[in-house]
């Protein structure tokens, strides 16, 4: 699980799973685009979340 780090800015480490996830769900989500502007467009339209680490 990601970790936020605290110092003059908030900095979040990602673990291995967290970024295989966002790879996967990017993916997911960008199968169908053609071009980078419309997977800028998928990206704005949808959130992507990743859970902190308590």
């Amino acid at each position: 699980m990601a970790s936020i780090i605290e110092s003059e800015r908030r900095i979040i480490k990602l673990s291995v799973d967290d970024i295989l996830n966002i790879v996967r769900e990017y993916q997911k989500l960008t199968k169908d685009s053609c071009c980078y502007e419309h997977t800028r467009e998928i990206l704005q339209k949808t959130p992507l979340y990743i859970p902190e680490d308590l």
